[in-house]
């Protein structure tokens, strides 16, 4: 039984920071890569970063870059997320999930945690 636990959203202010945490039980996912995507109401879930099963290559969205960072710890099965800057615009549900390769595109990762809200104040 693999599930995905999301962690650590919140309501924070416009400038300040969040890092969100992802654990993972059922199965290790050392080669395997993560990503976090998001999902405002009314709006498609969009892609926000990835990180490779060794720790390269991490990729962002073009809203994020610069502002957000990911990384992971693999003897805790745990991807995270450590948000900067924040905006109003990046309130949404946040879920993180893990394929077998990484990818923008969310169909494309089997698994998938239950989100965790962030919501940023103006």
């Amino acid at each position: 039984q693999v599930q995905l636990v999301e962690s650590g959203g919140g309501l924070v202010q416009s400038g300040g920071s969040l890092r969100l945490s992802c654990a993972a039980s059922g199965r290790t996912f050392n080669n395997w890569s993560w990503g976090w995507f998001r999902q405002a109401p009314g709006k498609d879930r969009e892609f926000v970063a990835y990180i490779t099963g060794g720790g390269q290559f991490p990729y962002f969205g073009d809203s994020v870059k610069g502002r957000f960072t990911i990384s992971r710890d693999n003897a805790k099965n745990t991807v995270y997320l450590q948000m900067n800057s924040l905006k109003p615009e990046d309130t949404a549900i946040y879920y993180c999930a893990a394929g077998e390769m990484p990818d923008i595109c969310p169909t494309e990762y089997r698994y998938w945690g239950q989100g965790t809200q962030v919501t940023v104040s103006s």
